[in-house]
């Protein structure tokens, strides 16, 4: 059996170019079914020891990120 693990890296630069904080995110694990509450998500993803979640994507899937090292 094989697990994909889909990783994303978002990347915030500031208007006057200068980086902030990179967030990476994946796919909450524990959560089920439609995502359709943040803060539902947010909670899930917390107790995954992400840092924050949102629900994201047509098939509103629950994505947790974490600031990436």
């Amino acid at each position: 059996m094989f697990l994909l693990l889909t990783f994303q890296e978002t990347m915030v630069t500031r208007v006057d170019g200068a980086r902030t904080n990179r967030m990476c995110q994946s796919k909450s694990h524990k959560f089920r079914g439609p995502c359709v509450s943040d803060t539902n998500c947010r909670n899930v993803c917390q107790g995954e020891r992400f840092s924050d979640g949102h629900c994201r994507g047509f098939r509103r899937r629950c994505f947790c990120e974490n600031p990436c090292v």
